[in-house]
């Protein structure tokens, strides 16, 4: 690997982004890149990217006077009289974005490992921790921290691999066409996965055609040389795979699939037990989440660390070391019996109804569940949100709160589904459906909280339990 923060200098990285030096030293050498003036370190390169809340070209003053090396910046921006301090290196681009990504490209490439990507409607955030789980067993493995899935996190992500990584785990989110086409030339993985596809960012993408095209995008942009890996159940599958013309790894529960599982036994109350057959091969796992879905999410990984020559032994050990991650089906036990599912980290039809499917064959208590608005569902929104009520009657939910503007459609849809209409409620704030929930909560109780987002509904569970007490382990 020959790029190295603290070694590489201001003309390689001109080169690497395609920009135009306009002044300082171009061999002066560079510390890290940073996008926020107020985590500067002294020797960075400060990258002026323009969100829309904030346009980084703002604050190059803050960053000169944080003791940045240089600065990178649109040709057309009006603010370089404040580059006249501490005589910085000043790079022009036609787009800053574009430029992080290039950089991350040309940094990939100086890289000798192996780079994983995950997309998919559902289940990618899961399924990469867990093969992270699994992969960092047998080597140095680089994750996308957070939701750094978009295309300012995943370049940023790429620029902090190091000599001694020799994987990388990356995760590919998109909410409109082009995203993941872009992403996936970035990041040029070695091996792709789409988990699955649902209905989701339908406001960006019109319609599950548009869905399917939006996640080939991986497909048609991945070297014939890499590894596909597709869940061989999806009805949507046939069309997926006709995009790629390289290997393809199929999992799923179907006996056609390279990676399966069967023999499936619960223990307990949320952990799993069941074989993976990968070629032949049986390997006994254990997972501690409850649902059909991290069957599904714990077989793509395997299918991944399979394809990465990772021994079963590995493969197992690191499925049952995985934990859920906070805001995903996260089952956290509060004093009284009563336990609190947090699952508010995302929504959209599909991702609720597996959760909610969940719920239903798990519960041995009461069930209140708080839901938030699902986002960018487009035309159809209203329509998802009545079904929505309607799947949590069908889970036999004792109480339910909603916020949002959609939440009017949810209640109509639970009680078309059998809910008596004073068993629901219509919160205008947090506030007022904290206090619903708290009203509501009995001894023994199941608390489910899912929404966007945007919506929040994490501020609620911290409320909640703080109110009632997290259990002592």
């Amino acid at each position: 690997m020959t790029a190295k923060w603290g070694e590489i200098t201001v003309n390689e990285v001109v080169s690497a982004i395609g920009g135009r030096q306009i002044s300082g030293s171009p061999d002066k050498f560079i510390r890290g890149l940073s996008t926020d003036s107020r985590r500067m370190i002294p020797g960075d390169m400060f990258l002026a990217l323009k969100g829309e809340i904030y346009d980084g070209h703002n604050f190059l003053a803050e960053a000169i006077n944080a003791g940045a090396a240089g600065v990178i910046i649109e040709s057309n921006n009006n603010r370089r009289k404040e580059l006249s301090i501490n005589n910085p290196a000043v790079i022009t681009v036609s787009s800053t974005l574009k430029a992080l990504g290039d950089l991350a490209l040309w940094w990939r490439k100086q890289w000798g490992g192996r780079v994983i990507a995950i997309t998919g409607s559902n289940g990618k955030s899961t399924t990469k921790e867990m093969t992270a789980s699994i992969l960092s067993l047998k080597a140095n493995t680089m994750k996308s921290p957070g939701n750094f899935n978009n295309l300012i996190g995943l370049p940023l992500t790429i620029l902090l691999l190091e000599e001694d990584h020799r994987m990388a785990v990356l995760e590919m989110g998109m909410n409109r066409a082009g995203e993941i086409a872009r992403l996936t030339r970035i990041a040029e993985p070695d091996i792709g996965m789409i988990t699955n596809v649902a209905r989701a960012h339908l406001e960006g993408l019109g319609d599950l055609n548009g869905v399917i095209k939006a996640k080939g995008e991986l497909l048609r942009e991945m070297s014939q040389e890499s590894t596909a890996i597709l869940n061989g159940d999806n009805e949507l599958y046939a069309r997926l795979a006709s995009i790629f013309q390289g290997q393809i790894i199929t999992f799923g529960l179907g006996k056609m699939n390279q990676v399966r599982a069967g023999d499936i036994k619960e223990i307990g109350y949320c952990t799993q037990a069941f074989n993976i057959y990968i070629k032949g091969e049986r390997v006994p796992v254990k997972i501690k989440l409850p649902g059909i879905h991290n069957i599904f999410n714990a077989l793509g990984s395997a299918a991944i660390a399979f394809c990465s020559s990772i021994s079963s032994e590995f493969i197992a050990q690191g499925l049952e070391d995985f934990r859920p991650l906070k805001g995903r089906f996260q089952i956290i036990d509060l004093k009284g019996g009563i336990q609190i599912i947090d699952d508010t980290y995302n929504s959209n039809p599909s991702s609720l109804m597996a959760a909610l499917q969940t719920i239903k064959a798990l519960k041995k208590q009461d069930l209140v569940v708080g839901l938030g608005e699902m986002m960018e569902l487009g035309k159809e929104a209203s329509k998802y949100h009545f079904d929505a009520g309607q799947l949590v009657a069908g889970a036999g939910a004792r109480y339910l709160v909603v916020l949002g503007e959609h939440g009017r459609q949810i209640i109509e849809g639970a009680c078309k589904g059998g809910m008596d209409i004073k068993k629901a409620y219509l919160a205008a704030n947090h506030a007022e459906m904290i206090d619903a929930i708290k009203a509501q909560v009995r001894e023994g109780d199941i608390v489910f909280l899912k929404g966007s987002r945007k919506v929040a509904l994490d501020k609620v569970v911290e409320v909640i339990k703080g109110y009632f007490g997290v259990k002592s382990a």
